[in-house]
């Protein structure tokens, strides 16, 4: 594990179980409002699962299982991979309340057995905002492809890079920094001020569109759809994005 993974374990394993229970309910009440539509809980990317029935679907930085649980309903088999126990622990106590299952592996998407699960996939899920986790993009692409099976797609849904341009705040920003940044884990902001100063920071990494489009390509995806999203709140302004990608089967030169 390098030293920004080690850096993002750390943080993502300081009181994220505690914020899931703040911000979600507890695992039986999240599980419960699954369970009444768990297709509406994929919110915009639900037209891609439309029938995962025992399809394999890895779910990447899966957090804390409110994507995984809705596929597992849905008939697919997922494995999560995400680097924090205190998701995984969330993540379980949520599916077990849903009344489903799936397999949660806590390590560094750098680090994912490619023997064990090389070709194994045939869906990819990435959502949430992860990429800025990663020091080398070119090397996460060539680990996601590398898990998926022939003809597989990948659904990979990110920050859109320009809305910092957008929202600078009256600060400079410089979208082609490619220096490491330290941040504030996703959920400090819903702790108390007093309490906020015992956060340890996150690693990150920005990219700009071009670098992440590029690296799909490059590791050997066919880019299918790419897709933005407006704010939240609607705004009129680029605040996520989706990509679709396959593996197409290499043909034979036999």
């Amino acid at each position: 594990m390098n030293e920004q993974s080690i850096k993002n374990k750390k943080a993502w394993e300081y009181r994220a179980y505690e914020y899931w229970n703040k911000s979600y309910g507890a695992p039986n009440d999240l599980a419960n409002q699954i369970l009444e539509d768990p297709k509406s809980h994929l919110k915009k990317h639900k037209q891609y699962f439309e029938q995962i029935e025992g399809k394999k679907i890895a779910n990447l930085c899966g957090s804390n299982g409110r994507k995984a649980v809705p596929l597992a309903l849905l008939g697919a088999e997922v494995t999560v991979f995400d680097i924090s126990e205190e998701n995984k622990k969330y993540a379980l106590e949520l599916a077990k309340n849903a009344k489903t299952a799936m397999n949660f592996i806590v390590t560094d998407i750098y680090d994912i057995d490619l023997i064990k699960y090389q070709g194994y996939f045939d869906m990819l899920y990435l959502e949430g905002g992860i990429l800025h986790y990663f020091n080398d993009i070119d090397k996460l692409m060539a680990i996601l492809y590398s898990l998926l099976k022939n003809n597989g797609q990948m659904v990979l849904s990110d920050f859109h890079p320009l809305r910092k341009c957008i929202n600078t705040g009256g600060k400079d920003f410089n979208y082609f920094d490619k220096e490491f940044q330290a941040g504030d884990v996703a959920y400090k902001n819903f702790f108390d001020e007093n309490e906020q100063q015992d956060f340890p920071n996150v690693s990150i990494r920005l990219y700009t569109l071009s670098e992440i489009i590029n690296s799909v390509i490059k590791s050997g995806f066919k880019l299918e759809t790419f897709d933005e999203h407006r704010g939240w709140n609607n705004e009129n302004i680029p605040w996520e994005f989706t990509i679709l990608a396959c593996k197409l089967k290499k043909e034979s030169n036999l």
